[in-house]
């Protein structure tokens, strides 16, 4: 977040969530609405099974220049042959003429000191995978890029990854991009049909693998978020942010292929134009200490953009309030009877720790102020719920918070505010940041007793909503 006097103007929303995500699903051949029960995601059951290779099943006979037979190159030929069983089926449904594999694969390890050749590029050092154009291959780095993935995010992450890049195949052959192509369109449409082969595993239809649609997926999604561009800003920046990475594959999961070949340069920009893209003069990127000033300014500022006829009283003492009707949710705890929100300012502070150290693997999770702001605003909303006389406790209700919290996340972005309501604004990377946390604890998409739904895709879909949309996209879904 940043003060007022450093925020670049930007656009007001104009753009609904029904134009990017749709409202409908097919299970079974059967139309289904995706929000009818908060426990399913995008129309499929919450499962919490097994992630990753299925036990008992043959390895893939495709093969790779430069493979070893390691149980990295087993498990991205495996993935390969996944993927391209889902294409062959699925391919003539949604684009014109016949389906083509993928003809060649490669497979180095960037640790050793020999070189090798990957689209006319050496692969010595090269951690990476990738699709090249010219001669449709796919390559991988067995040694460092597939390794660290699995630590960090587990195998199903190599997967998506593949499924990505695979994805480039198919938008080259169905003729949707050209060389004139934005390179953020291709990433995007990428990310989508790897979204799209997602749901495809999660209905279990997968030869070699498995997916839950909790934790499963939600590491799958953790991935997406660490491979991001930290900077829209930055020239070199083609992939999108971490909010638009998962859109993106949240549009394929719900949408399938059809809704990522109509990803443009026109949709993505009209999704961008609504929020902060640069930094500016802010030389410090956009983080913003959490202390009892700051959130009295955001309490003002989330009193302007979404007024209740009580408001609540803040208590900066701490978060243990010993409630009547609700939990205690450190470092931040919404009472009811009283219509108190509690902070442990310390608390809410350690949560805004930044990732700032370097690291050789992926972060797993995207440190920063947003992280600790993005809980205290979802505690407001159970405040908004309470004015309403809406139910605080359920699944609903932690969805209604979270979506309700993008809808003041994205009004904190809007140019027509002044400083009076509130010193305090969006900045460039707070989205990345409270998805990152959506995905790992979910606090701000619980309800009062810190319950949450075990799926970070539906907490995430439902911050998606409220950036997107507005406080009536809330009520309309969760009712």
């Amino acid at each position: 977040m940043a003060k007022r006097q450093v925020t670049t103007a930007v656009s007001a929303l104009v753009l609904t969530i029904l134009t990017l995500t749709g409202c409908t699903s097919t299970v079974g051949g059967r139309a289904v609405s995706i929000y009818e029960d908060p426990f399913q995601v995008a129309g499929l059951p919450t499962t919490s099974g097994p992630s990753g290779p299925r036990t008992g099943v043959p390895d893939s006979g495709l093969t790779a220049v430069g493979a070893t037979g390691d149980e990295y190159d087993k498990l991205a030929l495996n993935a390969i042959d996944d993927i391209q069983s889902y294409w062959q089926s699925e391919y003539s449904k949604d684009f014109h003429g016949t389906f083509a594999p993928v003809p060649k694969f490669y497979s180095w390890d960037a640790k050793q000191t020999q070189d090798g050749q990957f689209c006319q590029q050496t692969t010595l050092h090269l951690v990476n995978a990738a699709y090249c154009r010219l001669d449709n291959s796919i390559g991988w780095d067995r040694g460092v890029l597939l390794p660290t993935m699995t630590k960090a995010f587990g195998k199903m992450s190599v997967v998506m990854v593949l499924a990505h890049e695979y994805g480039h195949a198919v938008q080259t052959m169905a003729e949707l991009v050209t060389g004139r192509t934005p390179v953020i369109v291709k990433e995007q449409q990428a990310d989508c049909f790897a979204g799209a082969f997602m749901r495809h595993v999660a209905e279990g239809a997968a030869q070699h693998f498995t997916i839950n649609t909790a934790d499963g997926l939600n590491k799958v999604l953790a991935a997406t978020v660490a491979i991001r561009d930290a900077d829209t800003s930055d020239p070199d920046s083609v992939h999108g942010s971490a909010f638009e990475r998962v859109t993106a594959v949240q549009i394929g999961f719900t949408d399938g292929p059809k809704g990522c070949a109509a990803i443009d340069m026109n949709d993505i920009t009209h999704r961008r134009n609504n929020l902060p893209q640069s930094y500016g003069s802010d030389s410090d990127h956009g983080e913003l200490s959490v202390s009892q000033h700051n959130l009295v300014e955001l309490s003002k500022a989330m009193s302007s953009i979404m007024p209740v006829s009580t408001e609540p009283a803040y208590d900066f003492r701490g978060a243990k309030l010993g409630c009547p009707d609700a939990t205690d949710t450190e470092p931040v705890t919404y009472c009811p009877a009283t219509n108190t929100i509690g902070t442990d300012v310390a608390a809410l502070a350690a949560r805004a720790k930044a990732n700032t150290d370097d690291q050789a693997d992926f972060p797993t999770h995207i440190g920063g102020d947003y992280n600790a702001y993005i809980v205290f605003i979802s505690r407001y909303t159970l405040a908004v719920q309470n004015n309403l006389h809406q139910q605080l406790s359920g699944a609903k209700t932690g969805l209604r918070a979270s979506c309700l919290s993008g809808v003041i996340t994205a009004k904190l972005a809007s140019p027509t505010r002044t400083v009076a309501n509130g010193d305090i604004a969006l900045s460039p990377g707070d989205l990345d940041k409270a998805v990152s946390g959506l995905l790992t604890d979910g606090l701000a998409a619980s309800d009062i007793a810190g319950n949450t739904v075990p799926s970070g895709f539906s907490r995430v879909d439902a911050f998606r909503a409220g950036v997107l949309g507005n406080q009536q996209t809330c009520e309309s879904r969760y009712e």
